[in-house]
């Protein structure tokens, strides 16, 4: 009987589901991978950047663009983006973004009201790459039409998560990631620069797919500094892998030293790296102790050194390691006399380590981090030589001293 009646109520509430309430068909929605958001005027110029579905669907590619980009303006990014159905034939969906670019100026002026559009938006998801277009404008990288990546934004997305994990000079930051740094008291943003390189007008046409080297390509360069919400300046290549290894994002990177006898260069290659801040107050004066251990293998030797011997491979342990320690503290002491703002998170160790000092410190932090006494080690050590002991060159010296 009670299945009777619980059968029944399944039946009678069937009645009263008409379906998914928000369900869209796909024939009806323009799919977009990426947004671009630059200043005109006093407004703002949101681009966004649309998958054409006929030309993605095809095995070889047609006569026209993959994708579509549709601009607006308006006094705020949702006016804009309301705007834009007046020239998109379709609503478009938000879903599936895989890159915001900021415009330089925009960052300058401040990206806090970006933010909070796309913080509220219940149709964006939060996994998407942000990144500041630098000595450009966002709209213009986003019109550069990619080789292999048919979708610019899809390859800038693959680009920028690929880089930062073999190259590190770069960083990947999702919304929520840049929200909670900056809403944090001890440790300001950052954001990977993305530039333009070659004629933009070249890099807009499908001729630049169709040459081997190709004429304009778009290219991560840098790290953008932010203080609260303003971008501030730019870190340099050597300084943004300063920046990695200190915040323990390094997976793997190259780093090139002069061999022991001065006659050449090696490369290492770094395979495993990982990083341990840690914070101390000594006469009421932060003190910060970085400890960086690496492991490396021998990647390229130009120059006439024996491996086989355990003090050469001491030896470039040695300038590794130098090498490292130099450019870690060169650039945290740039950061503190140029910048003047913690983007390396020093004010956070110290809030873990020390809360009662955190609770005085917090308020003026940013001038206290002037002032951070750090302490860096480095410890590289050499793990493969590669498929050969020594250098074919240091037996063709060989060769030739005995003739």
């Amino acid at each position: 009987m009670q299945s009777k009646s619980l059968i029944a109520l399944l039946i009678l509430s069937m009645l009263f589901v008409s379906g998914c309430w928000n369900r869209r068909e796909l024939n009806e929605l323009a799919i977009a991978v990426g947004i671009a958001i630059d200043k005109a005027g006093d407004r703002y110029k949101v681009s966004v950047q649309v998958v054409e579905p006929n030309e993605i669907a095809g095995k070889k590619g047609g006569a026209v663009s993959p994708v579509t980009m549709y601009q607006s303006t308006g006094r705020s990014i949702f006016e804009a983006g309301r705007r834009m159905t007046t020239v998109s034939p379709r609503k478009i969906y938000y879903s599936h973004l895989r890159m915001l670019v900021i415009g330089e100026e925009v960052a300058r002026d401040g990206i806090g009201n970006v933010l909070d559009f796309l913080s509220r938006d219940h149709e964006l998801r939060t996994d998407y790459f942000i990144a500041v277009a630098k000595h450009t404008t966002a709209e213009n990288t986003l019109k550069i039409l990619t080789p292999i990546e048919r979708i610019p934004a899809v390859k800038l997305y693959s680009t920028l998560e690929s880089s930062e994990k073999a190259w590190a000079p770069t960083t990947t930051v999702t919304l929520d990631e840049l929200l909670t740094t900056l809403v944090s008291s001890g440790r300001q943003a950052v954001l990977t620069g993305l530039q333009v390189i070659g004629d933009q007008k070249t890099g807009e046409k499908r001729q630049n797919l169709q040459t081997v080297k190709g004429n304009t390509k778009l290219r991560y360069s840098g790290i953008a500094v932010f203080k609260a919400d303003k971008l501030i300046g730019w870190l340099s290549e050597e300084e943004s892998k300063a920046y990695a290894y200190i915040n323990n994002t390094l997976d793997s990177t190259s780093g090139v030293v002069q061999c022991p006898d001065g006659g050449g260069i090696a490369t290492g290659e770094i395979i495993r790296s990982d990083t341990k801040v840690k914070g101390k107050m000594i006469d009421q004066t932060p003190h910060i102790y970085i400890d960086v251990r690496s492991e490396l293998n021998v990647a390229e030797v130009q120059c006439s050194i024996d491996l086989t011997r355990t003090d050469t491979i001491a030896k470039l342990e040695q300038l590794t390691n130098a090498k490292v320690k130099t450019f870690i503290e060169r650039t945290i002491k740039t950061v503190q006399t140029k910048y003047k703002v913690d983007i390396f998170g020093f004010g956070e160790v110290i809030r873990r380590e020390d809360p009662m000092a955190w609770r005085t410190l917090k308020h003026d932090w940013d001038k206290t981090f002037r002032k951070v006494q750090v302490h860096v080690t480095v410890e590289n050590k050499i793990r493969r030589l590669g498929t050969v002991n020594n250098s074919f060159i240091e037996e063709m010296n060989k060769a030739k001293q005995t003739e």
